[in-house]
């Protein structure tokens, strides 16, 4: 187990009390025991964080300078990190520590996988049960692919990657290094793209043929459940360092940039670009053919119809929830809202002629 100082040093905190001490993992604030380390991001829980009999805490300058101002009985012997980014510092140990309790996947192919004979697989590759691998792929050292998961001809997945069970990658798709994709993901699937052909006595919905890629950067994390589609002729882009939650849709041609965040069952609708570094809420949704500037932040429920030109701008358009009986009287007047604005036109008209 790590010292103080080790974590300290590796972690590029400042430290704060006995050096040597043995620090076995991270815990919350009201769990965390003498050998273990928490954190606290914001003030509200200073108090929280000085009853804490953590042996360890992440803080920042100011909050140590609270703690120490107001110690707690349990305090006198702990030990503080002191970071300018207290959370993102706990998220590093924390996969520092997660690290000596996740499964590790041994190099070697499965017998019940079945690889196609062109494709390129390196032995430091580890191939779980019952995997399908096409034509033409070509997979980096490292990579992972868990079991019942598929991957079409042509597609390319470069090192370190780690796919888990049933994931379905379409052909022709790239995945970048160090990316990590959930289970029940499909990857590649055919855009939602058909054009009307109809007439007075029938007609159909003629489906235009999908020949794009998906392209997907580094240090990018998929969530379970969640669907990117190829393009349609050109290709759908999710940019390095972003992280896509669970059951997220993403249509064809969309562009994602660069370490944004998408929440749980967004929608981003074909050919939309989104800048980078955005922020996007859960539920949120984009209409097609926008374009979104960067550091943009969505907040949850929020449906966006219109592009987004300036950066670090932050929208919200939800109601919050009410009873149902005012809601409706409220619902009510909104039906009301035409005839209400047609009569102060008049009012206003009225008014103009007798001055």
């Amino acid at each position: 187990m790590p010292t103080a100082i080790e974590l300290a040093e590796q972690f590029q905190a400042s430290l704060v009390g006995e050096a040597s001490r043995v620090l076995t993992g991270l815990a919350p604030l009201e769990r965390a025991q003498s050998n273990q380390i928490s954190f606290l991001s914001n003030p509200l829980y200073r108090q929280q964080a000085s009853d804490s009999l953590a042996g360890a805490l992440i803080v920042s300058k100011a909050d140590l300078d609270f703690l120490q101002a107001n110690p707690s009985l349990g305090s006198s012997k702990r030990v503080y990190f002191v970071s300018k980014n207290p959370y993102a510092t706990f998220a590093r140990m924390a996969q520092f520590f997660a690290k000596e309790s996740s499964p590790t996947y041994a190099p070697g192919i499965h017998p019940s996988a079945v690889i196609d004979s062109t494709a390129i697989v390196p032995a430091s590759c580890h191939i779980g049960p019952f995997v399908q691998i096409g034509a033409g792929v070509k997979l980096g050292e490292r990579v992972s692919i868990l079991g019942n998961s598929s991957i079409a001809r042509d597609s390319v997945i470069a090192s370190d990657t780690l796919i888990y069970p049933s994931v379905s990658i379409y052909y022709g798709t790239q995945i970048g290094e160090r990316c990590i994709i959930h289970s029940g993901a499909v990857i590649g699937a055919d855009g939602f793209g058909f054009a009307p052909d109809f007439s007075a006595t029938g007609g159909e919905w003629v489906k235009i043929p999908q020949t794009g890629r998906v392209v997907i950067g580094n240090d990018v994390e998929i969530g379970a459940s969640t669907t990117i589609d190829r393009g349609a002729m050109s290709d759908t882009m999710i940019g390095s360092g972003t992280k896509i939650d669970n059951q997220v849709q993403i249509a064809h041609n969309v562009t994602v940039g660069e370490c944004c965040v998408i929440a749980g069952c967004a929608a981003i609708s074909g050919s939309t670009k989104i800048g980078n570094f955005c922020i996007i809420g859960g539920a949120s949704n984009f209409a097609g053919h926008l374009t979104i500037a960067d550091r943009t932040t969505v907040s949850g429920n929020t449906s966006i119809i219109r592009s987004i030109t300036e950066s670090g701008q932050h929208f919200t358009g939800v109601y919050p929830s009410m009873l149902h009986s005012a809601w409706e009287k409220n619902a009510a007047i909104l039906r009301g809202l035409d005839k209400i604005r047609q009569r102060l036109r008049l009012l206003d008209k009225s008014k103009g002629s007798g001055s």
